[in-house]
C-alpha cells in the first residue's frame, strides 16, 4: 500500500504544479530562491532554486509519469521480495530528477546529477545477476565522463566568482564544452550510446520511467536550460552532426534488433537525437515540446511491453509473439496507439511535435546531407514501428501452450488508461498552450509532403530489411552485425573498459612486486598470448578502423555538401 500512497502524493502534486506552471507561463513569472549554505572567508556557497513555467511543467510531467509507474508496479512487482526497497529507490530517483530540474546553480545541478547516476546503478543492478551487474557497471562508468565534465566546469567557474550559470550571458567555451560532454553522456549521444540498450536489464517499470522523463532526458534538459550559451560558443554545428548520426544509427540498429525492450530503447535514442538536433539549431521550445509529448507515449509503450513480457514468462524476443490481440486486446490496443504516436501519425501527440520540428528544419535551410539523414531517420522510425506491429499482430503465436496470456491486471490497466489518454490529447493541448503566437512556417508543397513521402519510404525499407533477415549470405551477416551492434560502439567501449581494468591490474602488480622480477617472468608468456590471440586483436582493430573511417567520410560529406 506504500506505493499507492506515494503515487497518490505524486499525482496530486503533479496536477497542482501543472496548473501553477500554466499560470506562470501566461503571466511570465519567474521565482528564484537563494539560500546561503556556507560562508567561509571570501567563499560563499549558495543553493539557488528557480521556478518558472518550464521547470514547473516538466516537474508536473515527471510526477505524473512516476505516479503511474508506481501504480503499475503494484501489480508488476507484487511478488518481489524487496518491493519496499524498490519503491524507495524510485522515490529517491524522482527527487534527484526534481532537484536537477529546478537548479540553475552548478552545485545543486551536480547533486541531482550524481543522485541520478548513483540510483540508476542500483536500479539497473536490481535483479542481482551477472547481466545486470555488467549493464550497471557500463552505465555508471560511461556516465562518469559527464560527471567529470560537470566537476571540471565547477572548478573553472570558481574563478568567475559564482556558480549560478543561469546569470551569465557569456562564459568560456571550455565550460560550454564540458557541459555538452555531460549532456551527451547522460542522453547517450554518439559516441556514448552503448550504455542505453544495456540498461534494459533494469525492471520494466524503471525502463518506463528512465526512458520517458528522467535519466536520459536530463542531458537534453540541461542543454535546454543553457541553450543561449551553446549558441554563442559555436559548438552547435558539432552537436548537430553527432545528434543526427545518433538518430540514423539508432533507427538502423532498431530495424535489426529482436529484443522488444531494446527496440523501444533504441527508439528513445533516436528521439533524443531529434531533440538534440533541433536544440543545436536554437529550437528550445520545440525541443521541450517534443520532450513532453515523447515522455507520454514512450512511458505507455514500455508499460505495454512490460505486460506482454510479464505474460510471456519473461520472453522478450519478438519472434515468439504474434496474434496476441485476440488474447490481450486492451494491452495491444494501447501498445499500437503508442506506436502510432511514435511514428507521428496525424492528430496523435507525437505528430504535433515531430512535424513542427521537421518543417522548422526544412525552413532553416540546413545542408543537404543533414536534411536527407533527418528524413531517412523518420522513415526508419516508421519501419521499426511497423515491424513491431507485424510481429505482435499478424504472425502466428509460437509456444502458445506455455503461456497464459492475459491483461486482466487492474492496477496495470488503470495506469495504462491514464497514459493512453495523455498520449492522445497532450500534443494538441501543449501545442495550443505553448505556441499560441507562433509565426507561420511557409514551405513549398513538395517540402510539406516530404515527411509523408519518407514515412511511406520507411514502410518499403522495413519490408526490405525484413526479407533480408532470412538471407544467410556472409556479406549480409557482416552488414547485419555492424548495424545490430550499433556500429560496434558497444564492442569499442566494452573493450576499452576491459583495457582500463587490465592496465589497473598490471599497475597494481608492478607496485607490489619488483619491476625486473615481474618483467622477466611474464614477457615470454605475453608474447605467447599475443600470438595465440592474434585473430582477436585483428578483429577488434578492424572494428575500430571501420568505425573511424565511417565518421571521417561523413565529416567530409558535411563539409562539402
Amino acid at each position: 500500500m506504500v506505493s499507492l500512497f506515494v503515487s497518490f502524493f505524486f499525482f496530486f502534486f503533479g496536477v497542482v504544479m501543472f496548473f501553477i506552471g500554466v499560470f506562470f507561463m501566461l503571466n511570465k513569472y519567474i521565482y528564484m530562491l537563494e539560500w546561503n549554505i556556507i560562508s567561509l572567508n571570501s567563499v560563499d556557497i549558495f543553493m539557488l532554486l528557480m521556478f518558472d513555467w518550464m521547470s514547473l511543467m516538466f516537474m508536473s510531467f515527471v510526477l505524473f509519469i512516476s505516479s503511474m509507474v508506481l501504480i503499475y508496479s503494484f501489480d508488476y512487482m507484487s511478488s518481489d521480495l524487496s518491493f519496499n526497497r524498490f519503491i524507495m529507490l524510485i522515490v529517491l530517483f524522482v527527487f534527484s530528477m526534481l532537484l536537477m530540474i529546478i537548479s540553475p546553480n552548478l552545485i545543486s545541478i551536480l547533486l541531482g546529477w550524481d543522485g541520478l547516476g548513483l540510483i540508476s546503478y542500483c536500479l539497473v543492478a536490481y535483479y542481482q545477476n551477472i547481466k545486470s551487474y555488467n549493464a550497471a557497471m557500463l552505465t555508471v562508468l560511461m556516465n562518469r565522463f559527464g560527471d567529470t565534465g560537470l566537476m571540471m566546469s565547477l572548478s573553472i567557474m570558481y574563478y568567475m566568482g559564482s556558480w549560478n550559470l543561469i546569470l551569465y550571458d557569456l562564459v568560456d567555451i571550455l565550460v560550454v564544452g564540458l557541459f555538452c560532454l555531460a549532456a551527451f553522456t547522460k542522453s547517450a549521444q554518439i559516441p556514448f550510446s552503448s550504455w542505453l540498450p544495456a540498461a534494459m536489464a533494469a525492471p520494466t517499470p524503471i525502463s518506463s520511467l528512465v526512458h520517458s522523463s528522467t535519466l536520459v532526458t536530463a542531458g537534453v534538459y540541461l542543454i535546454i536550460r543553457f541553450n543561449s550559451l551553446l549558441m554563442m560558443s559555436g559548438l552547435n554545428e558539432l552537436i548537430l552532426i553527432l545528434s543526427v548520426l545518433t538518430m540514423f544509427m539508432a533507427g538502423l540498429s532498431a530495424n535489426w534488433e529482436y529484443d522488444l525492450k531494446k527496440i523501444i530503447a533504441l527508439s528513445t535514442l533516436s528521439q533524443l537525437g531529434l531533440m538534440m538536433a533541433i536544440l543545436s539549431l536554437g529550437g528550445v521550445y520545440m525541443a521541450f515540446f517534443h520532450l513532453l509529448t515523447h515522455a507520454m507515449f514512450k512511458a505507455l509503450l514500455f508499460m505495454c511491453a512490460g505486460v506482454i513480457i510479464h505474460s510471456m514468462k519473461n520472453f522478450q524476443d519478438i519472434r515468439f509473439m504474434g496474434s496476441m490481440v485476440y488474447m490481450m486486446p486492451y494491452t495491444l490496443n494501447c501498445f499500437n496507439v503508442a506506436n502510432l504516436s511514435l511514428m507521428g501519425m496525424p492528430f496523435l501527440s507525437g505528430f504535433y511535435s515531430k512535424d513542427l520540428i521537421l518543417e522548422q528544419l526544412m525552413f532553416m535551410g540546413e545542408s543537404l546531407v543533414i536534411l536527407i539523414l533527418f528524413l531517412i531517420s523518420i522513415g526508419l522510425t516508421v519501419s521499426y514501428s511497423l515491424r513491431m506491429f507485424f510481429y505482435s499482430l499478424f504472425t502466428e503465436m509460437k509456444m502458445s501452450s506455455c503461456f497464459s496470456l492475459s491483461d486482466e491486471n487492474f492496477f496495470m490497466n488503470l495506469s495504462m488508461i491514464f497514459m493512453l489518454i495523455m498520449s492522445v490529447i497532450s500534443g494538441k493541448f501543449l501545442y495550443s498552450l505553448m505556441f499560441f503566437n507562433i509565426n507561420l512556417i511557409i514551405l513549398p508543397k513538395i517540402f510539406k509532403l516530404m515527411v509523408l513521402f519518407f514515412s511511406f519510404l520507411g514502410i518499403i525499407i522495413g519490408l526490405l530489411i525484413f526479407n533480408l533477415n532470412f538471407i544467410y549470405n556472409k556479406y549480409l551477416l557482416v552488414l547485419k552485425n555492424f548495424f545490430n551492434k550499433m556500429w560496434f560502439l558497444f564492442d569499442l567501449f566494452y573493450n576499452m573498459l576491459g583495457v582500463f581494468y587490465m592496465l589497473s591490474g598490471k599497475f597494481y602488480v608492478l607496485n607490489e612486486k619488483l619491476f625486473n622480477e615481474y618483467t622477466h617472468m611474464n614477457i615470454l608468456l605475453k608474447i605467447k598470448y599475443f600470438v595465440k590471440n592474434i585473430d582477436y586483436f585483428y578483429i577488434n582493430s578492424f572494428k575500430l578502423i571501420m568505425f573511424v573511417y565511417f565518421y571521417i567520410l561523413f565529416m567530409i560529406l558535411i563539409m562539402y555538401i
